[in-house]
C-alpha cells in the first residue's frame, strides 16, 4: 500500500510566523504566555508547553504583570492591548499580517459608514478569537453573521459593508453575499443605498480546497488530520469527505483504525492550516505500520 502526505497541507504562513517567534523568545526565557491556545492543535500546544509556553484566557490577563505575552496569529481587539499596557505585560505580536490588514480595514470603513448611519457586518463563527479582535476594531458594534439565518440581523434600509473571516468559505461568503445584495436591492427599489462587499477570504486558504477536493480523488481513504476546534480543519475536511467518502478525521495517530484500510491501495493524508506537518508524517508512519502489520 501508498500513502502519500499532501504537501500543500499544513501550517499557513501566519501560523508557522508564530510558532517561530514563540520558539525564539523560549530558548532564551522558558516562560511566554499566549493569551489561548496558540494553534487550534492540541497536540502542537502540548510540544510547546513543555518548551515552556503558558496558554491563558482573558480573564487571566487581567491578573499578570510584568510578564511576556504573546498575540497569536488570530489578531485581539484593541481592548487586550490596553491591558497589557496597564500592567505593563511586553507584547510579542504574531496577529498574522492577513488579519492585521482586515483589521484595519474593516476600523477604517467603520469610522467612513457610521457617518452614513451604516452597519458593519462580518461574516464569520460567533466568539471565534478572530472576530473578537475584527468587532472590536469597531468598538463592538458590527453583527457578526454565521449562518444564513443571522441575516435577520441587518436592517437592509441602512447601508452595509461587509466583510468575511479570513478562514471561511468562499462560497459560503459568495452566498452571503449574494443574498445580501439581493435583499437590499428589494428593500430599498431606488438603489441609492450603498452595499460594499469586501472578499476577505485568505487566499492561502481558499486555495486549499480546490486541491484537497483533487487530492481526495486520486486515493482510496483519506485521513484529515486535524484538531477538533479548527474552523478551518471542518471546511476542508468536508472538501475531503464529499468527494471521497472514505474520508476519515483524526487528531493524532491513536485515532486510526486498521479496518479502514482494508482492501485499500493508496491512502493520503492531508490536514488544516492548523496541522503540524511533522505530525502528518507521524500519522503516514503509522498507517504503513498498520498495513504493513495485516500482512
Amino acid at each position: 500500500m501508498t500513502v502519500e502526505i499532501d504537501d500543500k497541507s499544513g501550517f499557513c504562513y501566519g501560523v508557522v510566523r508564530a510558532i517561530k517567534k514563540a520558539e525564539n523568545e523560549l530558548r532564551s526565557h522558558k516562560k511566554l504566555y499566549s493569551l489561548g491556545e496558540i494553534v487550534h492543535n492540541s497536540i502542537e500546544v502540548k510540544r510547546l508547553e513543555k518548551l515552556g509556553l503558558h496558554g491563558i484566557n482573558h480573564n487571566r490577563l487581567h491578573e499578570i504583570k510584568n510578564e511576556k505575552l504573546l498575540i497569536r496569529a488570530h489578531g485581539e481587539p484593541p481592548s487586550t492591548y490596553d491591558v497589557a499596557k496597564q500592567n505593563e505585560i511586553s507584547i510579542i505580536d504574531c496577529t498574522c499580517p492577513v488579519v492585521l490588514k482586515l483589521q484595519e480595514q474593516i476600523k477604517n470603513n467603520y469610522e467612513k459608514i457610521k457617518q452614513i448611519n451604516g452597519q458593519i457586518v462580518i461574516f464569520g463563527k460567533k466568539n471565534h478569537a478572530e472576530v473578537n479582535g475584527l468587532i472590536g476594531q469597531t468598538g463592538g458594534n458590527a453583527i457578526v453573521v454565521e449562518t444564513v439565518k443571522d441575516l435577520e440581523l441587518i436592517d437592509f434600509s441602512r447601508p452595509v459593508s461587509l466583510f468575511a473571516q479570513t478562514t471561511k468559505s468562499m462560497e459560503e461568503f459568495n452566498t452571503v453575499n449574494e443574498i445580501i445584495k439581493k435583499k437590499m436591492s428589494e428593500t430599498n427599489k431606488n438603489g441609492n443605498i450603498v452595499f460594499e462587499s469586501h472578499n476577505t477570504v485568505c487566499s492561502q486558504v481558499s486555495s486549499r480546497k480546490p486541491h484537497l477536493e483533487t487530492f481526495s480523488g486520486n486515493h482510496d481513504i483519506i485521513v484529515f488530520v486535524s484538531g477538533k476546534q479548527s474552523s478551518n480543519g471542518k471546511i476542508l475536511y468536508n472538501a475531503c469527505k464529499n468527494v471521497n467518502k472514505k474520508t476519515y478525521m483524526v487528531e493524532d495517530e491513536n485515532d486510526l483504525n486498521s479496518l479502514w484500510f482494508t482492501d485499500a491501495k493508496s491512502a493520503g493524508v492531508c490536514g488544516a492550516t492548523s496541522t503540524p506537518k511533522w505530525l502528518m508524517e507521524k500519522i503516514a508512519e503509522k498507517i504503513l505500520k498498520l498495513t504493513s502489520d495485516n500482512h
